[in-house]
């Protein structure tokens, strides 16, 4: 015959269901934990600057809109970026106005007499073959910069070796940067999707999207940066960038303001040619 188990008194039974409904709810609310880690991440420079301990920005070909000195502002924004996130001592000179510099460059070399005449006039004193007007022509650059095109004739100006080596030699052979940054206004007329009130017969309120044609005012950033070594005058690395900002056609919006906001997207690119920088960011980790 076999015995029965004597029975559990009907407190202790309670007590346990109690238990296992507290630790139950207390695993459905805790769940899963997480938390965040900040991480860096480096990113090595595009070129080696380890020779040199100082560093020019000397100025820069620039156009696009009269509203900005766009050479004085980026020469001082970027010294001043230089100046707390790179190591290299920067050069406090004056910003050299590169476009009168090119336009002195490209003028044609002054002759004497004996070789003007020998230019002009061809055996018995009759005219001969001298340079034609278009000789002094191929050798002009557009005094006005309004978009990319008249940017171009000026990029002999850092090839110029000798000219950026006397620089350097001036100025203790730094790291030279220079280069080009148009700076102009820019409209767009796309189609914009919105967000329309509407209220039913009942007065119900809602949204629907609608698309309109709408115009749309803003600005376009190009910057080349070029990278000169200063023992030689030659050009280490360049770069271009391409940013644009546009707003509803009734904002107004300070030229200035725009150029900066744009900068900003680029002022990282610009330091880690030169220095290794890192990118903050979180890690979420699961426990």
């Amino acid at each position: 015959m076999t015995a029965r188990a004597p029975a559990m008194p009907r407190a202790n039974s309670l007590k346990l269901v109690s238990v296992a409904a507290v630790l139950a709810a207390a695993a459905v609310a805790c769940g899963p934990s997480y938390f965040e880690i900040p991480i860096e991440t480096p990113i090595q420079p595009k070129m080696d600057v380890s020779a040199f301990q100082r560093v020019l920005v000397a100025g820069f070909v620039a156009g696009g809109t009269d509203d900005v000195d766009t050479n004085l502002e980026t020469v001082r924004l970027l010294r001043s970026q230089l100046r707390s996130k790179s190591a290299l001592k920067v050069i406090d000179a004056d910003v050299m106005p590169l476009i009168e510099i090119a336009q002195d460059q490209s003028k044609p070399p002054a002759t004497n007499d004996a070789s003007e005449a020998a230019q002009t006039s061809g055996p018995g004193g009759t005219a001969g073959s001298g340079p034609g007007p278009g000789a002094t022509d191929a050798m002009a650059l557009p005094k006005t910069i309004k978009e990319e095109k008249d940017l171009e004739p000026y990029e002999r100006l850092f090839a110029n070796t000798a000219y950026w080596k006397t620089i350097g030699e001036e100025y203790q052979n730094p790291l030279i940067v220079t280069g080009t940054v148009l700076f102009a206004p820019k409209t767009s007329n796309a189609i914009v999707q919105r967000e329309q009130e509407v209220f039913d017969s009942f007065g119900r309120r809602s949204t629907v999207p609608t698309r309109t044609f709408m115009e749309r005012k803003g600005f376009l950033l190009q910057p080349k940066f070029v990278f000169i070594d200063g023992r030689t005058g030659t050009t280490m690395y360049s770069e271009r960038y391409r940013e644009e900002i546009l707003y509803n056609a009734q904002q107004n919006t300070p030229a200035l303001s725009s150029y900066f906001e744009l900068m900003d997207r680029l002022v990282p690119n610009f330091l880690s040619a030169l220095s290794s920088q890192k990118i903050r960011g979180t890690r979420v980790l699961l426990n």
